[in-house]
């Protein structure tokens, strides 16, 4: 290579899948250097976990639009296996690049603490930039110092601090290397299933990719927003939601550009726009304590839950993945999750504390079940929430708070219409059963065409004797009794 030319600057995208508001990109197009784009498919780790399913669907997809949104700015994104570290080396030594670009994922520190070392070693700069997230965790500290375990105070000093800063537009063009430089061929990732195509919905709710994430932002700013406070707990009303998770977990699009496209409606105070800018704070706080308790996914941050004991329900974690347990909204929301690789985030609450403390089945078990089937799995939220349910987590809901399956479907779905389409063997039954078949006569079952343990199952468990059972476990480990009339949650 001349030594007239500036040596290339290497921009390692991950889950950044973006052009918009992305730091290091506009850094590498601000350097006047030619640009090296690269996505590297690394080998699965303790730390990042397994790919799920669902989400290797949405990155084949996301890689095929970035793949085109690169190219229409003037670069080529590679596409490379093996170890991070092993790979950008080699593509420094292939092109003389001196300096590694790529955003922080907060979620393996410690391994990009492996892989910029490694790059050190062989003098090649690297830069971290921001924008996963709207703030630092590790900067983030309660008055005494120490990390936030609750979350009221982490939103107020959050909302104290005012505006995250301002989104970076896009870069126009970027400088492309002249080298000709071999890339893999997303296809022969195999991503995408087969047979068989268990996927095959998913082109109808989803559309992978920063333009797609874009759209549901403005479908949701739209009108939706409006009636967020009052709407978002009831999943047969559709899109009362912003469905943005998915966009957010792979980074086609940012927080930031996310909480600015809020500020711009204008309402600053409006209820609706502060409760949905607090379940993007939620995602901050699952962060803030990922950062602090790394193990979050694999272990109870309170130890008391670790003498806990779990169930080896082999047959009920199988009626619970298929959605056949016998509570119409549970089996509605793992059904829904298998069709579309997502679930209302109130039926993920139900599901949970089904599984937790109707079935007495390990956390982790639903925790690795819901990374491999969701689409917006993401190592943060999907372990703290499932720590939120179990009661094992911090700011946790008390073990002693369990979802009765009958009446949160009857509050949460009065008419039936999430159950309708996702259970229609139970379609033809009236409002007044659709959540409790099993308490309807003979007669009511049969003019809608529903027999028990043949059409739909009979409850693989009865909900008040579990609990009771599971209250028991839950005082002899803790030594805590439960709270008054906690069967009405």
């Amino acid at each position: 290579m001349s030594n007239s030319k500036p040596a290339p600057v290497i921009l390692w995208f991950r889950k950044d899948l973006r052009l918009d508001d992305n730091g290091a990109l506009t850094a590498a197009a601000q350097s006047g250097r030619p640009v090296i784009c690269v996505y590297i498919r690394e080998p699965e780790s303790e730390r990042t976990g397994p790919l799920g399913g669902a989400q290797a669907w949405w990155l084949h997809h996301s890689l095929s639009a970035l793949l085109k949104s690169v190219e229409a700015i003037g670069g080529q994104l590679l596409l490379r296996s093996g170890k991070a570290a092993d790979v950008l080396r080699k593509l420094a030594e292939q092109t003389g690049s001196d300096r590694v670009l790529f955003n922080r994922h907060y979620e393996r520190d410690d391994l990009d603490a492996e892989i910029i070392a490694a790059l050190q070693e062989d003098r090649i700069e690297v830069k971290r930039f921001k924008g996963q997230l709207l703030h630092d965790p590790h900067s983030m500290r309660t008055g005494t110092g120490g990390s936030y375990r609750v979350y009221t105070p982490f939103w107020k000093a959050l909302d104290r601090d005012g505006d995250p800063r301002e989104p970076l537009d896009p870069p126009k063009k970027i400088s492309s290397s002249l080298i000709n430089l071999e890339t893999e061929v997303l296809k022969d990732w195999d991503l995408l299933p087969k047979n068989p195509n268990w996927a095959a919905e998913f082109d109808r709710i989803w559309t992978p990719g920063e333009k797609g994430a874009w759209t549901k932002l403005a479908a949701f700013t739209k009108k939706p927003i409006q009636t967020y406070k009052k709407d978002r707990d009831f999943p047969g009303l559709g899109d009362a939601t912003s469905n943005l998770s998915p966009h957010l977990a792979f980074g086609e699009i940012s927080p930031a550009r996310v909480w600015f496209a809020t500020r711009q409606l204008g309402e600053f105070a409006n209820a609706d726009i502060i409760h949905f800018r607090k379940e993007l704070v939620w995602r901050e706080f699952s962060y803030h304590l990922l950062a602090s308790f790394p193990q979050l996914p694999v272990k109870n941050w309170n130890d008391k839950f670790d003498r806990f004991p779990w169930s080896k329900n082999r047959d009920g974690f199988t009626a619970w993945t298929r959605g056949m347990t016998g509570y119409p909204i549970v089996d509605a929301g793992m059904r829904q999750l298998w069709r579309h690789g997502y679930m209302h985030n109130r039926v993920r609450m139900i599901t949970a504390s089904f599984l937790i403390k109707d079935l007495m089945i390990d956390w982790r078990q639903g925790e690795a079940w819901f990374r491999d089937t969701l689409v917006d799995a993401d190592v943060a939220s999907n372990a703290a929430n499932w720590q939120w349910v179990a009661g094992s987590g911090a700011d946790a809901a008390p073990f002693f708070r369990v979802f009765n399956p009958i009446l949160q479907g009857e509050k949460f779905d009065p008419d039936g219409s999430y159950v309708r389409e996702f259970v229609p063997e139970l379609a033809k039954l009236d409002n007044k059963y659709i959540h409790r078949p099993f308490d309807a006569p003979l007669d009511v079952l049969a003019r809608a065409g529903v027999k028990l343990g043949t059409t739909y199952p009979n409850p693989v468990v009865d909900h008040f004797t579990a609990r009771d059972h599971a209250l028991a476990a839950y005082a002899e480990v803790t030594g805590r009794s439960s709270e008054p009339d906690p069967r009405d949650a």
